[in-house]
């Protein structure tokens, strides 16, 4: 065998185990979990502003599909029907005003449409609704010191509001106070505990850089800056963990940054939060006991000798 086919076969070789080998991660990517959910759309199914985010996605990518292959068929269509014969000259034509005016009609009333349709449904991504009856006794959020015109309010103006903080790599989330609205020493990591049939009102922070709040089943992506505020909700309606990860690169830990939702019952989401409080008191004791002892240490070795 001459040696250059021999070299031409191994290079077919390889070329061929390499796109075997990438058609397999690519199907293994499509296989995963994450990606199987919903491989064309927004997830949904875990609050109502997520659903709506959904049904207008698709709203629109249907749009989309009729448009693709309309344009796509009247193109084809003038390939094979006006396709040049043998020797054949084109007729000298400069356009045809109708036609030229159908599509620039028909995309505008497409774009208004579409338009009308987002703005109508923004209302039930934007304004949460009302927590049920059997939910969490929730507080008003008009009571927040740092309340904004941006922060989402549910018609009779009572939601859970929970402080979201992004800091490398974890995630804190601070608990109202059981009282007021006014935030106490009530916080968790990297697992965000709430009730269920309750809206839970966000307001997300960083302190250190960019990171960004994404739990996809539960709505949009909300970057976390530091020196603003920015809000979100969600309501969900049955107990259920929901998963996501900072969608901002902030560092080399970056992956490491998750975040999960655990929503439960209210019963239990009270319980859950009174030994929480119990459990950050018990400890805040323990270190002003430590911190006196500490103070007592340093001021008798000062009066040493």
């Amino acid at each position: 065998m001459p040696a250059a086919l021999a070299a031409d076969r191994i290079r077919h070789s390889r070329r061929a185990f390499a796109l075997t080998l990438a058609a397999g991660i690519v199907g293994l990517l499509a296989l995963a979990a994450g990606a199987s959910a919903d491989p064309l759309t927004p997830e949904s199914g875990g609050s109502p502003n997520a659903d709506s985010i959904d049904t207008l996605y698709k709203v629109v990518l249907a749009v989309a599909v009729v448009v693709f292959f309309g344009v796509e068929g009247v193109l084809l269509y003038s390939l094979v029907k006006f396709r040049a014969r043998k020797n054949a000259v084109p007729a000298q034509i400069r356009g045809n005003t109708r036609l030229e005016v159908g599509w620039t009609l028909g995309a505008s009333v497409i774009l208004v449409v579409l338009a009308v349709v987002t703005f109508v449904m923004l209302a039930d991504i934007r304004n949460p609704p009302n927590s049920d009856a059997a939910g969490f006794p929730s507080d008003r959020v008009e009571n927040v010191q740092d309340a904004s015109a941006y922060q989402p309010r549910t018609p009779n103006g009572r939601a859970l509001n929970i402080k979201v903080n992004g800091q490398r790599y974890i995630w804190r989330y601070t608990y109202p106070d059981k009282d007021t609205n006014a935030l106490n020493n009530a916080f968790s990591y990297e697992e965000l505990v709430v009730p269920t049939k309750t809206t839970v009102t966000l307001d997300i922070q960083a302190q250190d850089v960019a990171h960004s709040w994404w739990i996809p089943q539960l709505g949009g992506k909300f970057d976390a800056i530091p020196g603003h505020t920015n809000f979100t909700w969600f309501k969900i309606p049955e107990p259920g963990v929901f998963r996501g990860q900072c969608a901002e690169l902030c560092g080399r830990n970056h992956a490491d940054m998750v975040a999960t939702v655990r929503a439960v019952e209210p019963a239990q989401f009270k319980s859950w939060l009174a030994r929480k409080r119990r459990e950050v008191d018990t400890a805040d004791k323990l270190a002003q006991t430590r911190r006196k002892e500490l103070q007592a240490e340093q001021a008798q070795g000062a009066e040493a000798p």
